[in-house]
């Protein structure tokens, strides 16, 4: 039955509930009765050209939209040398039995015109087996300049309506771009699609960077950069591409910044006269507060979503775990009490997971669990996997993995909450410390 195969790979993380019955136009129906996951089939024609200049767009816009949905894992496309059906005019009825034919369960199906450097896309998504649209038909608009945009959103709708979920396919990804040998690697930040196209740098390799992260609407990014011989931390405005340094105070140094869920406060570490604690900093205003106190090192602090809660890793216990606290400071709750240490937790956009990275004799996981503790489940396993990043909708991680050697080099992955799919993400070169965007406006 049409989405039982992607409804049941959803069910099987544990961290969602899954309604048996899919709430669709029409009486279409979902049972979860089978152990086996298989990607759902879907035949993607190419888009219609309602304009001459509009038919390599077409083609481009139509492979961007099949290879989302099938970089999922939860959807494998039907090669469209099988395709017995053609689709002529993006008003003409659907054939279902030419897509039932090649068992194909969805049809996707659009159409492109061209107003000089400006590109409409309309598109629409069928239900083979019900003979039905699932919703209505949609159309965005943009210039020839944003065509991975208008596609990324239409693979986003066509997601969202047979998962229920957020679509993540129209979000950026900012990155350390690293090169050179490895005992003298130069690094910058860099910024590209959530897929690894539209590379761009927003950083010289004069000096060393480290952990950027995405403002909420990711219109600026945070950073720490050693250009002044120690970390500190700087805020850079996406937009105007002006930055200005947080917290510059002497004898100190900052790091592991990240915002408050309201853009207006960012959280981070301060290391001062061997004592590393968490303070928040109002960007409004400048003023400070320290939120942890004591001779442990306290770093890498991640909010919950709806800003209350801040978790975090330190030492206090005589070795790196994780602990949760109120967001304006008091005293920790252990959650990790698995064999291994932990770090770089992360708050899921969802609020109901934290992922992180867990060291245990001699390797390195990316790793979730629940906010209490319980649950803990292992995803990848590596000679070193670190720092994970959520998508938006809180379905796939992005992490760091680098290889063992003189000429082990750190590369972005990414990998399905479930544990399945993972999936190594292109790059101009070598990356490390991935961030993810919220979904673009």
């Amino acid at each position: 039955m049409m989405l039982r195969t992607v409804l049941l790979a959803l069910a099987l993380a544990s961290p969602f509930t899954v309604p048996t019955a899919f709430a669709q136009d029409g009486p279409l129906r979902i049972e979860i009765d089978e152990g086996v996951i298989e990607p759902l089939p879907f035949a993607a024609p190419t888009f219609i050209a309602e304009t001459p200049r509009a038919a390599a767009l077409a083609e481009e816009i139509t492979r961007i939209v099949a290879a989302d949905l099938a970089g999922t894992g939860l959807f494998r496309e039907i090669p469209m040398a099988a395709h017995i059906g053609r689709i002529t005019s993006f008003d003409s009825p659907v054939q279902y039995a030419d897509w039932r034919a090649i068992n194909a369960q969805a049809l996707v199906t659009g159409a492109v015109n061209t107003d000089g450097t400006n590109i409409t896309v309309k598109f629409r998504l069928f239900d083979v087996f019900s003979n039905a649209p699932l919703g209505d038909g949609l159309q965005f608009g943009g210039t020839t300049a944003s065509l991975r945009r208008v596609a990324h959103k239409v693979a986003d709708q066509v997601y969202s309506r047979i998962t229920g979920e957020g679509g993540y396919f129209d979000s950026r990804v900012v990155y350390v771009a690293e090169s050179g040998p490895k005992n003298a690697r130069q690094k910058r930040l860099a910024v590209m699609d959530y897929d690894g196209a539209n590379t761009s740098y927003l950083t010289d390799a004069a000096s060393i960077v480290l952990a950027p992260r995405f403002s909420p609407a990711g219109d600026r990014v945070l950073y720490t950069s050693y250009e002044t011989g120690f970390p500190r931390i700087y805020a850079l405005n996406l937009n105007q591409m002006t930055r200005r340094a947080l917290d510059d105070q002497p004898g100190t140094m900052t790091f592991a910044p990240r915002f408050a869920p309201d853009g207006n406060t960012v959280v981070f570490s301060l290391s001062q006269g061997g004592n590393t604690d968490i303070y928040s900093l109002n960007l409004a205003n400048g003023s400070r507060q320290r939120l942890t106190s004591g001779a442990s090192i306290d770093t890498a602090p991640s909010f919950s979503p709806d800003g209350r809660f801040i978790v975090y890793e330190s030492d206090q216990s005589g070795s790196q775990q994780l602990y949760i606290m109120p967001a304006g400071g008091g005293e920790g709750r252990r959650i990790s009490f698995g064999k291994g240490r932990y770090g770089t937790p992360v708050w899921s956009p969802r609020g109901d997971q934290i992922a992180f990275t867990k060291q245990y004799q001699g390797r390195f996981h990316i790793g979730v669990m629940r906010t209490d503790g319980s649950e803990e489940r292992l995803l990848t396993a590596s000679f070193l996997d670190e720092g994970p990043t959520w998508s938006p909708n809180g379905r796939v991680i992005m992490f760091t993995r680098e290889t063992a050697g003189a000429g082990g080099a750190p590369a972005l992955y990414s990998v399905d909450i479930t544990g399945r799919n993972l999936r190594r993400v292109s790059t101009v070169g070598a990356g490390s410390d991935p961030a993810w965007s919220p979904l673009l406006p």
